[in-house]
């Protein structure tokens, strides 16, 4: 398994922040997958998602300062994956930083899982960027 973080200085407070990344629209900041279903259930929301004949189910916890993230179930392009998106008063902003960690659990893991964290980043990357642009 690779981890990898970005973070990302938005100009506005953290209410803003926590009220403009629901589960679904996480996924569609992303990029990667196409949201198809948003399920809430117990404690937790149910994200199912897909692209190009891949899908994956994601579960989805809230905190007051966060929120996080992970593959549930078989199907999905991964063998591991989990996110934690925290956010903090930062001046007059807030502070926005995401940790992934992903694992494909191919053969050649150093390889694979490299190449897996490199697009996990893009996507961290692209989502961050995009919630900063939304509350704009």
């Amino acid at each position: 398994m690779r981890e990898v973080s970005v973070e990302r200085f938005v100009d506005a407070t953290p209410a803003e922040v926590r009220r403009a990344l629901a589960p679904g629209v996480v996924v569609e900041y992303e990029g990667s997958f196409e949201v198809l279903e948003v399920e809430e259930r117990d404690d937790a929301t149910f994200v199912t998602a897909g692209a190009r004949g891949v899908g994956v189910a994601l579960r989805f916890e809230s905190g007051e300062d966060g929120l996080r993230y992970e593959q549930v179930g078989d199907a999905g392009p991964f063998d591991e994956l989990w996110t934690e998106i925290d956010w903090t008063a930062d001046h007059e902003g807030t502070r926005v930083v995401a940790t992934s960690g992903v694992s494909l659990g191919l053969p050649l893991a150093a390889v694979t899982d490299r190449v897996a964290a490199w697009k996990r980043r893009g996507e961290l990357d692209r989502a961050l960027a995009r919630l900063d642009d939304d509350l704009h």
